[in-house]
């Protein structure tokens, strides 16, 4: 099997100065891609959302080795696959996830509480779960980010990270699943673990925010506080039907059981803790800078009997969970849709950067 010429959008260069459309830290170019190997499939990408996590790459928040072609929130369909995969095949539709799961390391015997060793290794160096590159730029090799790559027209990754999903969910639906579903609905699910009569406050109403906002009113008999500082994002919150929306100055003494933190930045999670009532938890699943410090009275957590947890990926396994969030889904409690708030193409990423930057954007969409 031979490779492919493809076209995505390479970082070449961290730390970029602002407005991203003018400095270009991203080039859409031609690349090749090689054929998967035996444990992976070339995918077709059909959708792929802009995340905070992108633009974490591209400020530095989160520095990565480059040139690397980013995207790591995405869904396609298979064109190809290795000689060792047999439960997925060519024309199925399969969501991205960000984590690829070796399902044999201590961590993967979690039960998603932990991110997987070599996984989590392998994003770190830009490389498959097998090992190596798979693409290269007249000649020479670029990284993977997180084991996907989607902002571009194909991407070769690793049988584990990827869930199936039938033909019936649409490819905008099914590139959401894999991280601002699975990241914010898995912190309610999986973190949270929400009953009836709960009050559930998030803090930041991005796309991961937002996410977990569908999720928390998809049980029934909860309260729902949507915590931001941008008036649009609370209005947006008001119409998908948060009972209440408030700025983190006019929180006052409101309170509640489980408290998400989606902001990724220290102020955010401070927020989140002062609005954990006694006996609460604050999940964390926000991505800030390396070097943010918060500032906390430590004796609550005792006192009241409080926790802090943080949640990687939702604290999830996609194979379990992905498939529990289609089923919400389809039975028209979880809207995934709604959390669109533009498309894009490819030529516009980096202006889509700058709308991520500014908090303007709940999660742009470039299709393909």
């Amino acid at each position: 099997m031979s490779g492919v010429k493809i076209r995505g959008a390479v970082l070449d260069r961290i730390g970029a100065p602002r407005r991203y459309a003018e400095s270009t830290p991203l080039t859409v170019a031609d690349l090749e891609l090689a054929p998967p190997g035996d444990t992976e499939l070339l995918v077709r990408i059909e959708a792929a959302g802009l995340c905070h996590s992108d633009l974490s790459v591209v400020n530095g928040s989160r520095v990565r080795p480059v040139p690397m072609l980013l995207g790591h929130e995405a869904a396609g369909v298979v064109e190809a696959v290795g000689a060792g995969v047999g439960d997925v095949g060519v024309g199925q539709r399969v969501v991205m996830t960000f984590l690829p799961r070796c399902g044999e390391c201590a961590a993967c015997d979690t039960d998603g509480l932990a991110p997987c060793i070599p996984g989590s290794a392998a994003n770190g160096a830009g490389v498959l779960l097998a090992g190596g590159t798979r693409l290269a730029a007249d000649g020479e090799p670029v990284l993977h980010h997180l084991g996907v790559s989607a902002f571009a027209t194909h991407a070769v990754v690793d049988r584990r990270s990827v869930v199936p999903v039938d033909d019936d969910v649409p490819p905008v639906v099914a590139s959401l699943l894999g991280c601002a579903v699975l990241t914010g609905g898995g912190a309610i699910l999986n973190a949270g673990q929400p009953r009836p009569g709960d009050t559930i406050a998030i803090v930041g109403m991005g796309g991961v925010g937002m996410a977990a906002l569908l999720t928390a009113l998809a049980h029934d008999d909860v309260e729902v506080i949507a915590v931001d500082q941008v008036p649009e994002k609370l209005a947006r919150a008001t119409e998908l039907g948060a009972h209440t929306v408030v700025t983190p100055e006019d929180a006052g003494d409101l309170k509640a059981r489980i408290v998400i933190e989606a902001a990724g930045h220290p102020a955010a999670l401070e927020t989140a803790i002062a609005l954990t009532g006694p006996g609460g938890r604050t999940v964390t699943v926000g991505l800030p800078h390396p070097d943010a410090r918060i500032s906390v009275a430590p004796l609550g957590f005792v006192a009241e009997g409080r926790s802090l947890i943080g949640s990687y990926l939702g604290s999830a396994v996609p194979a379990r969970d992905i498939p529990r969030f289609v089923g919400l889904w389809r039975d028209g409690r979880l809207p995934v849709e709604s959390l669109v708030s533009a498309t894009i193409g490819l030529d516009q990423i980096n202006e889509g950067m700058d709308q991520l930057a500014d908090g303007l954007a709940v999660r742009q969409i470039v299709e393909f």
